[in-house]
């Protein structure tokens, strides 16, 4: 077993930055489906450059690496103390090599371990099976989508489709009704796993395994492979679409399992997952540690078609802005333009935002521009620091803060992804100020337009959660929430809701 953390590794490096076949078929599909010149085709369209680039640069696909799950089957005898050991090692040594973000933080005082080593991460669950190699598969699920998991206590009253019985269409209407609550913020078009039954804890479980499962896959329950057929096929009704931006895809996966449970309780419970759905697995010979195969076609398999130069469209303004940006300029976006941003600017997270409210601003924001990411940074031989993956985190998160931080330092631009709630948007609207989404996951094509990392404050926050501030090219968004009131993303919820409301009557019998 001299070569098992060397596999492991290897898998974590391949898991992180090239995305499996299987998945790359269904983004292809996507991208055949959506209507082209659209937000949602346009931003399919970054997905795939993004993917591209991640294999070539072997940097992570999205920066929220996540939680890192493990899932080990070992022959009987299988010494797994040992294999843990190498395992952490594996992870920590990932890290170091930026392959990982550091994402293993302290639930009471918010301290970064540094190395994604901590109680509770990573996550390694070992089964035995009666076979002679180990299996190890892996799954990268980043915090974002992580957020837009949820479970049912059935009966329930659902809003939009109404009752919710103890039965296959009281489950059908729960799988409906999550993919409409995910709206854009767990980065879609995304892929669900659904566990029926069980616990609250084993319930959970259950859809998170059903995430293992290849995407073309036919469920050998004759009912729930009607059920995920035609959960594939209504969810894309709904016109939540990519990121949320409207469009003819909102999900590119559906797998169901189903345990038994206790009399007084039924759970259903649904594991989302975004585009960038990052698993592998590989078999490993039981003597020597190498690795013998991989358990998903590779990526590599399987480069993602180029497309054709769209044709211009005389209703989308694209418009460049270098900070620090005047109001006039921000007065005059409006919801759908395209903003390209040059100049300097500083991310922000929940840690920033949280010490803003009660703390004056290292540097000087007013005009200036606020990026919700917590990219992954790695330094040279001369000690400077380099953008490795950065692409926007989920936007709500801020929602408490956003508006009065505004307010105080004078911001003009907020970035982010999914959108912002009713107060960011009456700040966006009182103070001159929008909100830009950019493609969430997106993380390579991103950091190719930081050219150079200017400076960093609050690094006691840790590296994701600190202030960088870094010299901007080129950086592109779509205005979603503009200074007059208009929000598209309160646009598509509200739509998305009228035809979610359309599959209230029964299906299943």
């Amino acid at each position: 077993m001299q070569h098992f953390q060397q596999s492991v590794y290897q898998l974590i490096v391949e898991t992180s930055t090239n995305l499996p076949a299987d998945v790359r078929r269904a983004i292809q599909k996507a991208r055949e489906q959506e209507d082209q010149g659209t937000r949602s085709a346009l931003s399919l369209s970054t997905i795939a450059n993004n993917i591209e680039m991640a294999e070539c640069n072997v940097s992570p696909i999205c920066q929220d690496t996540g939680m890192p799950t493990f899932i080990v089957h070992t022959p009987i005898g299988a010494n797994q103390i040992v294999m843990r050991k190498h395992i952490l090692e594996a992870v920590a040594q990932s890290t170091k090599d930026a392959k990982l973000r550091t994402n293993s933080v302290d639930s009471l005082t918010g301290a970064n371990t540094g190395d994604n080593l901590g109680p509770g991460t990573p996550v390694i669950h070992f089964e035995q099976w009666e076979r002679d190699d180990i299996e190890v598969k892996l799954i990268l699920k980043g915090g974002g989508c992580e957020n837009k998991n949820i479970q049912y206590s059935l009966p329930a009253e659902l809003e939009g489709v109404g009752k919710a019985g103890r039965d296959l269409d009281g489950i059908r209407k729960c799988i409906m009704h999550a993919v409409y609550q995910a709206q854009g913020q767990g980065c879609s078009a995304g892929f669900i796993g659904v566990g029926i039954g069980g616990d609250r804890t084993t319930g959970y479980e259950l859809a998170k395994h059903q995430l293992f499962r290849k995407v073309e896959d036919v469920n050998p329950n004759e009912d729930l492979a009607k059920l995920e057929d035609y959960v594939m096929e209504n969810a894309n009704k709904l016109g939540i679409g990519t990121m949320g931006f409207g469009g003819q895809v909102t999900l590119l996966g559906c797998k169901v399992g189903v345990m038994n449970r206790l009399p007084a309780s039924f759970f259903v419970s649904v594991a989302y997952n975004c585009w960038a759905f990052r698993r592998q697995g590989v078999l490993i010979d039981a003597g020597s540690g190498e690795i013998t195969n991989w358990v998903y076609e590779r990526g590599s398999d399987l480069p993602m078609k180029q497309d054709a130069p769209a044709a211009e469209d005389s209703e989308r303004r694209e418009v460049v802005l270098t900070a620090p940006i005047s109001e006039e300029q921000i007065r005059s976006l409006k919801v759908g333009d395209i903003v390209i941003i040059n100049g300097m600017m500083h991310t922000g997270r929940d840690a920033l935002h949280k010490y803003l409210m009660d703390h004056d601003s290292p540097v000087d924001l007013n005009g200036g521009v606020i990026y919700h990411c917590g990219p992954v940074m790695a330094k040279d031989a001369s000690g400077e620091w380099h953008v490795k993956a950065a692409g926007p985190t989920t936007s709500i998160r801020e929602e408490p803060y956003q508006g009065d931080i505004i307010k105080k330092f004078g911001i003009r631009a907020v970035i982010g992804k999914g959108g912002m709630g009713a107060k960011t948007l009456a700040a966006l609207q009182e103070h001159g100020a929008v909100y830009l989404n950019a493609i969430g996951g997106a993380a390579q094509y991103y950091a190719e337009c930081f050219k150079k990392v200017e400076s960093v404050d609050l690094m006691e926050f840790g590296i994701p959660e600190a202030m960088w501030h870094l010299q901007t090219e080129g950086f592109a968004a779509i205005v979603t929430m503009d200074s007059h009131g208009n929000s598209l993303h309160a646009d598509v919820e509200k739509d998305s809701l009228g035809k979610l409301a359309t599959f209230k009557e029964p299906v299943f019998k």
